[in-house]
Parts: structure tokens; sequence; C-alpha cells
């Protein structure tokens, strides 16, 4: 996993989920917003981050403000990813497998906004247990965060690219 700092990057953001919180006190009820939000360049980077606030639009842009600071590069090979991986957060678990050129992106909600913004665009994903946003966009990150190309383990091994291939 290798953290991006976000200069120069056009990255656009998609609001997964939008919970209002209500906190009952002796004066009445008072309403509160948080809002997860994932931003990506589409094209290898994404990360995603939490916002609360007293209204909506307030709560998307800390979402986005904190989505910023936490930005990942992801081994994207030709539009899927280089290998299966599973990952869990909480009660998520997520299953992604590589898929071939023209397939799409099949992912529920949550996993489908994480896997759009970080630039795959063929795979095969599975969510199994909750079907929190939350805790599936972070299985989801975990998964991505776990993915490793050829040319990284290449170079751990210290072995050639025929080598890696080739067994």
């Amino acid at each position: 996993m290798k953290k991006v700092r976000n200069t120069d990057l056009e990255l656009k953001d998609r609001l997964v989920a939008i919970n209002r919180v209500t906190k009952v006190t002796k004066g009445g009820r008072t309403f509160s917003f948080s809002a997860i939000v994932v931003v990506g360049d589409e094209n290898g980077v994404v990360g995603y981050g939490l916002g609360k606030a007293g209204e909506v639009t307030s709560a998307i842009q800390k979402g986005v403000e904190d989505a910023k600071k936490n930005l990942f590069k992801v081994p994207v090979f030709n539009g899927t990813i280089p290998h299966e991986q599973t990952a869990k957060f909480g009660g998520a678990r997520v299953l992604l497998i590589p898929a071939s050129h023209g397939t799409g992106v099949k992912a529920g909600g949550a996993m489908r906004a994480v896997l759009e913004s970080s630039g795959v665009t063929d795979v095969l994903a599975k969510s199994k247990g909750s079907s929190n946003p939350h805790n599936l966009v972070k299985a989801t990150m975990l998964a991505l965060k776990e993915l490793r190309n050829v040319y990284t383990i290449a170079e751990n091994r210290g072995v050639t690219l025929d080598k890696v291939f080739n067994g």
C-alpha cells in the first residue's frame, strides 16, 4: 500500500451514505448528519472519509476533506485487479475477483462507489455478512490495500518478472 499526496490530482467525490442522527435533550430534538464519502481520480488513487455536521452539505464537504487525507494507490492492471482478494471489517466481508475486459463493475452500492472511484472497470465483487455502508467501504478499502502487482512481488523476492510468472 502506497500513500499518495493529493497534489495535482483531479479527484471526483462520490457520496456513499448519509445518516441522520437525532439527539434528544431537555429542550427537544437536535438533528445532525453524518456522511461517508469516497474520492478518487479513477486512475488508481482512492480514499474515503467521514464527515459530521449540522447540515447535509457541510457533512459532505467535511467527508471530502477527510477522504483527501487518506488517499492510497491501487494496483489496477488492464482495468481489473491483479488477483482475487478477500477482506473483513466488523461484520462486513468482501470478495473481489478479477474479471475479463467488458464485464463491468459487478458490485453493490457501497463497494461499487469505491471500485469505480479507484479506476477499476472490470471486477466481480460480493459482499457477505453486514450491509452497513461504513463497514463495507472500510472492508473494500482493506481488500484494495492488500492487492499486490507483479512488479512489487518481483522486487520483494529479488527476482525477474519471468521467474514470478513461470514459478
